[in-house]
């Protein structure tokens, strides 16, 4: 989902809407300072490549009646005791933080005036051959039907049994939502989380409700799409959705580690373009054991759901995959930084298709 955030941002800079080096205040419509760097501004630039200095805390998606400068303000609900800003140089120093993409998507909702899935459904999915959606409520009944609940076992009270019963954690569905609806998604913080008309939502206050970080419910299909379009240089099918020199941002590091900058999660990320990351083959971000191969991609993961889209530099090579439903609580790989239930699938693509 960050991704095709960026190809909308990339998009609005192509068309002279955005500046990825402008103070994100000037979009937002009030000012945004972290308060303990409280005369560096923010940028686009730095939302995209995680290094705001924005965090997440328990909630980073809220209902569509509330601003998202709620966050911000000590009188504000989320205010969190400030747990939204860290004591890190602002533009310096990378910190994974999915708030920081809700922003994106209220910034595209201010510039055109539209709202975030409606814009991205006419200018990105529909290019792209996609049905995908972020309300499951706008699929048409075929493609309802073929929507899949994200699974864990993992009870309501966040004990674990292996053996035990699978749990609906995601789009568990009995009867398909009502028409512009939205279920908001906060992973740290489960029982936030119901559903709300977008009847009186206001373009352009809060676009964290379509969770423009992780809420594009996609098939493996089209996702092969995006990869498709990566590797012919932002052309999908004779059509033209970013400009080379869009794609090139993207891939270029705008974060590097150096071995103090960053929180790097544990070693998995050690560079950062924007909405897409970097795995050296030699580093504690490999998915190789036995090969040194280098990807660039990202990874996608919440409520039991792992996914991927990787592609090697410079080649007509990538891959896919997708993973629903965790048996067993999160945990580090056996060789990298990874997952384990990432390492063990990327290893063996590796192993059996890109050697």
């Amino acid at each position: 989902s960050k991704m095709f955030t960026i190809f909308t941002i990339l998009q609005l800079v192509e068309q002279g809407k955005i500046n990825l080096d402008k103070d994100i205040s000037a979009y937002l419509g009030f000012e945004l300072r972290n308060p303990n760097y409280p005369r560096k501004k923010i940028t686009v630039r730095m939302l995209a490549c995680h290094t705001s200095s924005l965090l997440d805390g328990k909630i980073y998606s809220i209902p569509p009646e509330e601003s998202v400068k709620e966050f911000f303000y000590p009188a504000g609900k989320y205010w969190e005791n400030g747990e939204h800003f860290a004591k890190k140089m602002v533009g310096k120093y990378f910190t994974y933080s999915n708030l920081n993409y809700g922003l994106l998507g209220t910034i595209i909702e201010v510039v055109t005036k539209t709202r975030f899935d409606i814009w991205q459904k006419k200018n990105i999915l529909s290019q792209l051959e996609m049905k995908a959606d972020y309300l499951p409520g706008n699929f048409d009944t075929t493609e309802f039907e073929m929507l899949g609940m994200v699974y864990q076992k993992k009870n309501s009270q966040g004990i674990w049994d292996e053996l035990g019963e699978w749990y609906g954690k995601a789009d568990d569905y009995k009867i398909q939502p009502a028409k512009d609806t939205v279920y908001l998604q906060n992973p740290y913080e489960e029982n936030f989380q119901q559903s709300y008309s977008l009847e009186n939502y206001r373009v352009g206050t809060n676009a964290t409700i379509f969770s423009p970080q992780g809420g594009l419910r996609i098939s493996f299909e089209e996702l092969a799409h995006v990869l498709e379009m990566f590797l012919n240089d932002g052309v999908y099918r004779g059509k033209k959705i970013l400009s080379e020199k869009s794609i090139e941002a993207m891939l270029t590091p705008h974060w590097i580690y150096d071995g103090k900058n960053g929180d790097t999660c544990g070693g998995a990320i050690l560079s950062y373009g924007l909405g897409i990351y970097f795995i050296e083959g030699k580093s504690s971000s490999r998915v190789c054991k036995d090969y040194v191969i280098n990807l660039i991609g990202h990874t996608g993961e919440a409520f039991g759901m792992f996914s991927g889209l990787f592609f090697i530099p410079n080649t007509k090579t990538g891959f896919i995959y997708m993973m629903n439903g965790m048996a067993i609580p999160e945990t580090f790989g056996e060789f990298s930084s990874n997952y384990i239930l990432e390492e063990k699938i990327m290893d063996a693509i590796c192993k059996f298709v890109l050697k």
